[in-house]
């Protein structure tokens, strides 16, 4: 193998590389006699069959693989020759090879650069803690109970106003015939809900127990029953009685509502929560800080790709945020109808994208110094929790994420920069500053307004000039309702297909 060193600056690296013709051969031959002990010809016994032949019939097949495989090794053995670090995957190019003659290919690469971790010792940090007093405890769980809310009956006299339930007997129809699913009997409906489709939950504001009325609606054009679809309805509507919203006392009872043994359980419960969320609150801090220190520190020249791979993802983190700015004020606008950013915003972000990759690498050479690694059990954990979040398809994502290398590659990178950082903390003096609840949120609140790495959000929106036709705003349309449900209520929303 001759080895030409093309160009050399700065990170980057051209080698050209020659195999001999000779070599290729060898291995051809190595493979067809490997080939020979059991490969079965008509006219020969088994391993009897000639060489000549063999190679004749199957040597431009071997010649692929043995070609793949030599390039792989070889510009491996380059590397390790020379010492080179790719900091991402080598780009190798064919330049000339015939069957008989050598093989030349050149390879080209960025190496990850040179530099000092800084004293890991020497950083200083501030951890807030916060106490959880008995008054959060008491706010959150009457917080909870406001939502736990009891409907006692009212008096016969009483009208239903918004935030009522009224419990109702009804059958709809269309054109005089009754439909399938549009019935029912003792069905409560709290007003206000909109659970029931548009105009509904209007019309049952200020009836009375005993009263009888027919409420008329139509259903949306996109509802998904076609039958029902865009169609008016009259549902009769008998009101058996009122039920007026009570308070739920924060008591013993709450507690085993909620699967918990008794108050103090729940008062428990709570605090736990509260404590795992100014935990949470308090190492967002911590680790801003540490990025922050560490960002300060270093300062070296970063390879290009992958900068421009960093600045090709931020850029579309702000596309995507714009669209969904744009879809505020109009539901139907599409990607490609979003104003491109402009270059003074792509430009602002270029220092956001160097600050990445500089912290990403500074990142990997102290895990790797340090023989940082991420376990399989750590890897399953972080791949179960994303499949809870597609129940029914737990089994489709797990092997989502065992066919595609890019997708466990981008689990793995968020629990191995954690590792990390728990690592450089155990280094740093770490010192505690004792605060409140409300304090901390203020710090936190001044440090997103100033984060070097924050998207801006006074960035809105613009639909491009060019795109003059008004889109015409789509509702979603409901699911189908199930037999056992009545057509009048608003099925549940869908949740969207897993995108990746």
């Amino acid at each position: 193998m001759k080895i030409t060193e093309k160009e050399k600056s700065g990170l980057k690296r051209i080698y050209e590389v020659v195999i001999a013709a000779a070599d290729i051969d060898a291995k051809v031959d190595a493979e067809i006699l490997e080939a020979q002990k059991t490969v079965k010809m008509p006219g020969f016994r088994p391993g009897k069959a000639p060489v000549s032949l063999l190679k004749k019939l199957h040597g431009k097949n071997l010649l692929g693989k043995i070609l793949e495989e030599t390039v792989t090794e070889s510009s491996a053995k380059v590397l390790e020759d020379r010492g080179d670090r790719p900091a991402v995957q080598p780009k190798i190019e064919v330049v000339s090879f015939d069957d008989g003659e050598d093989l030349v290919y050149s390879m080209e690469l960025e190496v990850v650069p040179e530099f000092d971790v800084p004293d890991l010792a020497k950083i200083k940090l501030e951890r807030l803690v916060v106490k959880v007093d008995k008054k959060q405890i008491d706010d959150a769980v009457k917080n909870i109970a406001s939502g736990q809310k009891d409907y006692k009956k009212a008096a016969k006299t009483y009208k239903a106003a918004d935030g009522d339930a009224v419990l109702i007997d009804y059958v709809g129809s269309i054109d005089g015939a009754e439909f399938e699913g549009g019935k029912a009997e003792g069905a409560q409906l709290v007003l206000g809900s909109n659970t029931f489709i548009p105009g509904y939950e209007e019309q049952l504001v200020g009836v009375k127990a005993g009263d009888k009325k027919d409420v008329i609606v139509s259903f949306p054009e996109g509802y998904q029953s076609e039958d029902l679809a865009g169609k008016e309805a009259v549902f009769k509507v008998n009101v058996i009685e009122v039920q007026k919203p009570a308070d739920v006392k924060v008591d013993d009872e709450l507690a085993k509502r909620l699967g918990l043994e008794n108050l103090e359980g729940l008062n428990d419960a709570v605090k736990g929560q509260i404590e795992n969320e100014h935990a949470g609150v308090s190492r967002t801090h911590l680790k801003r800080g540490l990025l922050d220190t560490l960002a300060g520190s270093i300062d070296f020249e970063v390879p290009e790709n992958m900068l421009d791979m960093e600045n090709e993802q931020i850029l579309q983190q702000i596309k995507t945020d714009m669209h969904r700015q744009a879809m505020e004020t109009n539901p139907d606008i599409k990607p490609e109808e979003v104003e491109e950013p402009s270059n003074e915003v792509k430009e602002e972000y270029k220092d956001i994208a160097l600050r990445r990759v500089r912290l990403g690498l500074l990142l990997s050479e102290i895990g790797s110094k340090n023989d940082i690694q991420v376990g399989q059990d750590e890897v399953t954990r972080a791949i179960s929790a994303e499949a809870r979040k597609y129940p029914g398809q737990e089994q489709q994502v797990f092997e989502y994420f065992q066919k595609d290398q890019n997708a466990m590659a981008q689990i793995k990178a968020p629990l191995y920069e954690e590792k990390v950082v728990d690592f450089i903390l155990e280094l740093a003096k770490v010192t505690e500053k004792k605060v409140t609840s409300e304090e901390m949120m203020a710090i936190i609140d001044a440090e997103d307004d100033d984060a070097p790495e924050k998207i801006s959000k006074n960035k809105k929106a613009a639909p491009k000039k060019t795109a003059t036709k008004k889109t015409e705003v789509k509702k979603t349309a409901p699911k189908k309702p199930a037999a056992k449900k009545t057509a009048a209520k608003k099925p549940a929303a869908k949740k969207a297909d897993k995108k990746k």
